[in-house]
């Protein structure tokens, strides 16, 4: 069985929304922090807190938060922060496609940081390099000027 929810935690100026997912494990309800969306001001940045991306339930949840969040918050960027993921499945190219998608139509920007060499070269073979910006961590991907 498995059971999505995500909490909302205000702090300062910065919200956070955890999209997670409650897994029965020999007879135990164990919850399972998938990753979390940040946003500051216009921004959000989606973190991820597994190290591989591969579950296509897990890709499915995230992909319903991620989406669901942009319908409520419209935000002008989406920063996708690969901080300490080390593999990920095809189906994550097309949650950021689908993330792209939704933000072309008011015009607002998707950007991806923190990405290694290895995964890097994922979207070097799909030309999806020539279609997302990248940048080496979250930081700077939030000081670069919007595209127009």
């Amino acid at each position: 069985m498995v059971i999505e929810k995500y909490a909302e935690i205000k702090e300062n100026q910065l919200r956070y929304r955890h999209f997670k997912r409650i897994i029965e494990l020999r007879g135990n309800m164990v919850e399972e922090t998938l990753g979390q969306i940040t946003t500051e001001g216009d921004v959000a940045i989606v973190t991820f807190k597994k190290s591989s991306i591969s579950n296509v339930e897990d890709i499915s949840i995230t992909a319903g938060h991620i989406a669901k969040f942009i319908e409520d918050n419209r935000p002008n960027r989406v920063i996708f922060d690969f901080n300490g993921v080390k593999f990920f499945s095809s189906r994550v190219l097309g949650l950021l496609l689908e993330t792209r998608a939704s933000l072309s139509s008011y015009n607002g920007d998707v950007l991806v940081s923190g990405i290694n060499p290895q995964l890097h070269r994922v979207f070097k073979i799909t030309n999806l390099d020539q279609v997302f910006d990248f940048f080496p961590d979250t930081e700077s991907a939030m000081k670069t000027k919007r595209s127009t």
